[in-house]
């Protein structure tokens, strides 16, 4: 078992790195905090020597791709339903409706669950956009037609 001080270097030294990797591969924060804290937990527990900075360095690379994978792969993990998706089924809701509500809540309270499950995905965009179209300081007064100066071609091709 290594020191304390040992561990609290190799932290201070290493840590931005673990957690990179963690972030690259599991993109969720709470897993990456789960697999730091294995990745150092062993590294105390390690009692080999290490040849050099660079061979702790790729051991210590070596063991968080190999938690990573490891978590990947776990039965808990292939088997689950994030919590976001039993929220929007709770709701009658697909997990894309549920996003586009939370969207909607976002901007106002006027419409209910029901209401955006009734909605098509498209009805829905739409009403974001004009949602988000009243909320913007920058809104304007145009109606996102143009200036009507154009020739009616995209590139002013005649």
């Amino acid at each position: 078992m290594r020191s304390e001080q040992e561990v609290n270097r190799a932290i201070e030294e290493y840590a931005d790195m673990v957690k990179r990797i963690c972030v690259l591969h599991l993109k969720n924060d709470a897993d990456t905090e789960d697999i730091f804290q294995t990745v150092f937990l062993r590294y105390a527990l390690h009692t080999a020597p290490f040849r050099g900075p660079e061979h702790e360095k790729a051991w210590l690379i070596r063991v968080t791709l190999n938690a990573c994978r490891d978590l990947l792969r776990s039965f808990f993990r292939s088997r689950t339903i994030p919590l976001q998706a039993d929220e929007a089924h709770a709701l009658g809701l697909s997990c894309g409706k549920y996003r586009a509500y939370q969207e909607v809540l976002a901007c106002t309270d006027a419409y209910s669950a029901q209401e955006i499950g009734a909605m098509t995905m498209r009805q829905i965009r739409d009403l974001l956009a004009q949602l988000q179209a009243e909320d913007s300081p920058a809104a304007g007064s145009g109606n996102g037609q143009g200036s009507g100066q154009g020739n009616g071609h995209r590139y002013g091709r005649t």
